[in-house]
């Protein structure tokens, strides 16, 4: 019988336990790696990493041969047993086509506009995307149809979200409650106690696949370039990101625009979520692009739109008012003046002169 071959799908044992090949590569040093799942009733759905010579070495590899499958009799009535596992497995499948599979059943009623950018993104070879629509049109929730498309295809299993400190609240709530997508939310303290629990040589950012991190806990390259230098993601969101464009040229660049093009690098795919990404200077929209492209501008100061069209997706309210008419309906307001009463009128010079303190602990008026 010829031997097995190893490759996606093989099912191997390897340390007293079986395993399902996700994929293959070379280490550094150019020895075969293997990426797998559990199989084993004890370590079902946990993934590892293992050099191959070296376990061939240790004689705890081998690859399962699918003549060997022993087939058996299904007991339960009606073959419910056979069914269910069928069903597991077509659920656990990765579509093969750009098709929307999960995106459009999120808790809630997308629009068709809203689909659009998920479905263009996932016809590209790389989803390296700007969804710079306008306020109000639901970038978040774009964006989060688009993630939950690449999680669905195996292409989005480690997700960062940098942000700004006040939208962290917020679109960790939106990828939970919409996509079921949990984001840890992670801030300089944050990290700082995750490095005290693991080991020196270990990287925090690897502790946990879906963060989310605010772009100013980010920014400090004495703190983290390291660790970002030798960490990497299957996606990267940079919301606001107008805020990491670039403004000056060398020397002079901010810190957000250097941690922007650090992380540009460290994912195969990068979404930025922008409602306002131009700020009329060609120069700083070029850095967004070159962000997704290096290679779509060749000079920051003169280029046409024809150059990078493939790159953004932008619509105002009028060129989606079609779909909004067609489920939102149109607000009816009217301005209606009414006299307060006494009681009404003491809790508006109360809150007149009411003082709350600020995030920082300084009071604000």
């Amino acid at each position: 019988m010829p031997e097995a071959v190893l490759a996606p799908g093989a099912r191997i044992e390897c340390r007293s336990a079986e395993w399902l090949v996700r994929g293959l590569g070379r280490s550094s040093d150019g020895q075969q790696v293997v990426d797998v799942v559990g199989v084993s009733p004890f370590l079902r759905e946990k993934e590892a990493r293992f050099l191959v010579e070296v376990e061939r070495a240790a004689g705890s590899f081998k690859v399962l041969q699918p003549e060997d499958t022993e087939l058996v009799c299904d007991p339960s009535p009606r073959y419910r047993d056979s069914l269910l596992f069928i069903e597991a497995h077509l659920r656990r499948s990765v579509p093969t086509d750009a098709a929307l599979v999960v995106g459009h059943r999120a808790a809630m009623d997308a629009l068709p506009y809203q689909l659009l950018p998920a479905a263009k993104a996932l016809a590209m070879p790389r989803q390296r995307l700007l969804i710079a629509d306008a306020v109000g049109l639901g970038k978040t929730l774009e964006c989060g149809i688009l993630c939950s498309e690449l999680i669905r295809r195996g292409r989005g299993r480690r997700l960062l979200v940098v942000t700004s400190k006040s939208m962290l609240v917020q679109f960790q709530k939106e990828f939970w409650t919409r996509f079921s997508i949990p984001l840890v939310r992670l801030d300089s303290v944050g990290i700082q106690r995750i490095r005290e629990q693991i080991p020196g040589n270990q990287n925090p950012f690897h502790t946990f696949d879906k963060t989310i991190v605010s772009v100013d806990t980010l920014k400090n390259d004495r703190e983290y370039r390291v660790y970002l230098d030798n960490a990497s993601w299957d996606i990267i969101v940079i919301d606001e990101c107008q805020n990491v464009a670039e403004r000056a040229s060398g020397t002079m660049r901010s810190q957000r625009s250097r941690l922007a093009e650090r992380l540009a690098t460290r994912s195969e795919t990068l979404i930025l979520l922008s409602a306002t990404p131009h700020d009329g200077k060609p120069e700083s929209f070029a850095s967004l692009m070159t962000m997704l492209d290096p290679t779509a501008i060749a000079d920051p100061s003169h280029y046409s739109k024809d150059d990078i069209r493939d790159l953004y997706v932008r619509r105002f309210r009028k060129d989606v008012i079609a779909d909004l008419r067609n489920s939102v309906k149109e607000r009816d307001s009217a301005d209606v003046e009414c006299v307060a009463s006494e009681r009404e009128e003491r809790v508006f010079a109360l809150l007149k002169d009411l003082k709350l303190p600020d995030s920082d602990g300084k009071v604000c008026a």
